[in-house]
């Protein structure tokens, strides 16, 4: 005998889960659109738009908006960072011409990245239907805030960078074709 949702009840064990089935569904959907990367980020990009949109209509829930920021900065360090730290754990990056490649490995891929700011965005765009989220605020200290924050941030991150001798973008950087010599890839 089926019990609700059409799952079987199993003796002894914990009952089943009836969001089990919707959760299989999201997971179907997401791996589907591993290999959509613009597709996905174009997606990522709309529901910015309206989260915009519907925060400057209302005027409000800058609060909200102030901690997507802050969320969705640490996602962006986390995405440039690699996962094995060289200051703590010695450099695994090769620093000379001569040592043999390592590729660059992200302490945060990229498609978590835009699984978690789309999950993020998604709850802030709950929180502004609920109008005790919507603290009084003076926005323009929060931006001004949040604006020092990124650009020392990403000067400290730039600056890591520069001493460990890593690139976290592919482009720009060496391709080796058949004959074994180096060629620098085109972007066209």
């Amino acid at each position: 005998m089926n019990g609700p949702m059409g799952v079987a009840p199993t003796e002894g064990g914990p009952p089943p889960n009836p969001l089990q089935p919707l959760a299989r569904r999201v997971q179907v959907l997401l791996d589907k659109s591993t290999p959509h990367t613009l597709y996905r980020w174009l997606a990522l990009t709309a529901v910015l738009i309206l989260y915009a949109i519907r925060v400057y209509l209302l005027k409000g829930f800058y609060i909200v908006t102030y901690a997507l920021g802050i969320y969705n900065l640490n996602l962006l360090l986390g995405f440039l960072s690699p996962q094995v730290n060289p200051e703590l754990e010695g450099p695994t990056l090769p620093s000379k011409s001569d040592e043999e490649f390592r590729p660059f490995v992200r302490r945060l891929p990229e498609f978590k990245f835009w699984w978690s700011s789309l999950k993020a965005l998604l709850m802030g765009f709950t929180a502004t239907f609920f109008p005790m989220f919507d603290v009084p605020v003076f926005w323009p200290i929060l931006l001004l805030y949040w604006f020092i924050l990124f650009f020392v941030t990403m000067k400290r991150q730039i600056m890591h960078m520069i001493k460990y001798r890593y690139v976290p973008f592919s482009f720009g950087k060496k391709s080796y074709g058949k004959n074994g010599k180096a060629a620098a890839k085109s972007n066209k």
